[in-house]
């Protein structure tokens, strides 16, 4: 769903990053998830819409320090913590932004997470959120709401690409990284790989890192995902900041040796 706040980086980073083979979503995974389907905000923790939809999740250094950057995280609950007892704190946006302390890299990061938001409802928000945190790397973690809403792969496509070609006209020298996801195979074959080319084609054409699938490794694995069976544990988000930092910290040391 789209955020009810406000209004929704064509740049040099285009190294690949090699991440491990994608594993398929289990049977599992996928009946959760279509439990997410449904239109009641009521019972639909995929649309649940916290109270803020932009937090400073994790500050490595002092935000006013002139020479730190600043990374922004534009997802859905998935980044926002969901159901985490620390929310954002727990996050994989905040373990990124450890591991680029203890990389020596000062840097401020922002969790731009909104639960059940969609790359149509990014498109409308992604304005007003590089307006208030101008970006020196900008991750892009939506596309997990269209698959699950059978969206249109052609629709999610050109949303994401707008979502970056917003940040180039905000922040022309930033660096991005785009998150893959994974479809549910209930929509056909067709959808599925549709779906999958959606983000090897969007980053190609912004010059973005990509993880093809950040939900690897956790995706379907019963201990590390909240009884809902959609949204990770402490853990599971410990195991994406595992599969996300490698190309977050290249796109931050990019950005910081050209600052």
């Amino acid at each position: 769903m789209a955020s009810p706040e406000s209004p929704s980086a064509v740049a040099g980073f285009d190294r690949a990053v090699t991440a491990p083979p994608v594993r398929r979503l289990p049977l599992v995974l996928l009946l959760a998830l279509a439990a997410c389907t449904s239109d009641g905000p009521a019972d639909d923790p995929a649309v649940h819409v916290p109270a803020s939809p932009v937090a400073d999740s994790s500050t490595a250094v002092d935000e006013s320090a002139s020479d730190s950057l600043t990374v922004v995280f534009f997802g859905d609950s998935l980044t926002a913590g969901y159901g985490l007892d620390g929310g954002a704190s727990e996050a994989y946006p905040a373990l990124v932004g450890a591991r680029l302390a203890e990389a020596g890299l000062a840097a401020r990061v922002v969790n731009a997470g909104v639960s059940g938001e969609t790359s149509a409802g990014g498109r409308t928000r992604v304005g007003w959120v590089v307006r208030r945190s101008l970006p020196d790397v900008f991750v892009l973690a939506l596309g997990a709401n269209d698959g699950l809403r059978g969206v249109d792969p052609a629709a999610t496509e050109a949303n994401l690409a707008a979502i970056f070609e917003a940040v180039a006209e905000a922040a022309p020298d930033a660096r991005l990284v785009l998150l893959g996801m994974e479809a549910l195979p209930n929509y056909g074959a067709d959808y599925t790989s549709r779906f999958r080319a959606i983000f090897p084609s969007v980053a190609d054409a912004a010059g973005a890192a990509l993880v093809p699938f950040f939900l690897d490794g956790v995706a379907g694995v019963r201990a590390l995902n909240q009884p809902d069976g959609v949204h990770p544990t402490a853990e599971g988000q410990r195991r994406i900041a595992d599969t996300v930092a490698p190309a977050v910290l290249a796109a931050a040391r990019e950005a910081a040796s050209e600052a």
